[in-house]
């Protein structure tokens, strides 16, 4: 059984940093590319960032320059590092992964349960 568990979120003051992790199991992590997205009330899930199985990152726009997507293969880790936190970065953060391409806000292999993520002004 597949399992993805995100956890690091958490209230965080405008400025602030965050770092989130997702643990995987049940599937063969390194071969899978991951990612990242978030869903704020009311709003579309949307893409943060995903790296590839080979390392390749990639980001959304909104977060460019402030959000760093990484992994560990050994520990069946991906990693989001957040810096620069805005209000309207609040949302649900939630990990996924993919086995063939990069994960998309629908086409993904796997979802976390998701992690919440609030930036106070």
């Amino acid at each position: 059984q597949v399992q993805l568990v995100e956890s690091g979120g958490g209230l965080v003051q405008t400025g602030g940093s965050l770092r989130l992790s997702c643990v995987a199991s049940g599937l063969t992590f390194s071969g899978y590319a991951m990612g990242w997205f978030r869903q704020a009330p009311g709003k579309e899930r949307e893409f943060v960032a995903a790296i590839r199985s080979g390392g390749g990152t990639y980001y959304g726009d909104l977060v460019k320059g402030r959000f760093t997507i990484s992994r560990d293969n050994a520990k069946n880790t991906v990693y989001l590092q957040m810096r620069s936190l805005k209000p309207e970065d609040t949302a649900v953060y939630y990990c996924a992964a993919r086995g063939a391409g990069v994960p998309t806000p629908r086409e993904n292999d796997y979802w976390g349960q998701g992690t919440q993520v609030t930036v106070s002004s």
